[in-house]
């Protein structure tokens, strides 16, 4: 019954329920003379033969492998055309494509784990790496502090392309720095001198590899370097009294920058 109705001619809606695109879509390909229907009825509508409406499917089946219109209008109407060639090249295409969405699935899965962990590195990489004190479950109580903040957001975007040599070197550069700040200490570098303000500038750069570290949010940082049990008793492991003193060289070079570090808030 459906062959009859062809045979005798279809509309253009009945074309496109029988090859299954829109009438809009119909209407486009005869605009552009890549399927234009062979008849027209007394009254002037489009009217699809059996031919028409081979030549629909044959379009609809080269469109859904990929190719774009102007490509498939030469498969179709150019008798030298290899079509074999140009579904290779759309293969070729294709894998190339596929490749890069895998990618794109990986960088995704990194992005979503460091969102979630932080560091991705296991707990046995991150003792290699960070030391034998460091405690893992740093990172995850990090997230239930800061998880929400634009700062985690931008520490889980640059943790997610991090390696774990590149998280080697900054935990590195940070042990040397603190070795630094304990022998300033025990040296009596003053708070405010050019040697105490460039330890701290160097702190805020080193930090900044995390996210981007304001003056002010490196005041509030000391802060609580000199306030937080775990982190006073961190930096007073390595010098006595360095919780404070480290506190101090901070407020001092943000006062050198025209910061009151009284009035200094995270921003």
């Amino acid at each position: 019954m459906v062959e009859d109705r062809v045979d005798s001619g279809s509309t253009v809606g009945r074309a496109a329920e029988i090859v299954g695109v829109t009438v809009r879509t119909l209407h486009h390909w005869d605009e552009i003379g890549l399927a234009t229907p062979s008849q027209r009825t007394p009254a002037g509508y489009r009217s699809y033969t059996r031919d028409d409406i081979d030549r629909l499917h044959r379009i609809v089946a080269y469109r859904e492998s990929g190719l774009g219109l102007d490509a498939v209008r030469e498969v179709l109407d150019d008798a030298t055309a290899e079509i074999g060639e140009t579904l290779r090249v759309q293969r070729s295409r294709l894998a190339d494509r596929i490749r890069d969405l895998q990618r794109l699935d990986q960088r995704l899965e990194r992005l979503g784990e460091a969102h979630e962990r932080g560091i991705l590195l296991s707990d046995q990489e991150q003792a290699e790496t960070f030391g034998s004190d460091w405690d893992p479950a740093r990172s995850s109580e990090a997230r239930v502090q800061w998880g929400g903040s634009l700062q985690w957001a931008q520490f889980a975007e640059r943790s997610a392309t991090r390696s774990r040599d590149e998280w080697r070197v900054l935990a590195d550069a940070m042990s040397v720095l603190q070795m630094d700040l304990g022998d300033a200490l025990d040296r009596g570098v003053t708070p405010g001198s050019a040697e105490a303000n460039e330890l701290a500038e160097r702190h805020r750069g080193i930090f900044s590899n995390f996210f981007p570290l304001s003056r002010e949010m490196q005041v509030c940082l000391g802060r609580m370097f000199e306030s937080d049990t775990g982190f006073s008793a961190h930096y007073d492991g390595i010098r006595a009294g360095l919780a404070s003193w480290f506190r101090q060289i901070i407020d001092e070079s943000a006062r050198a920058h025209g910061i009151d570090p009284d009035a200094a808030v995270w921003r």
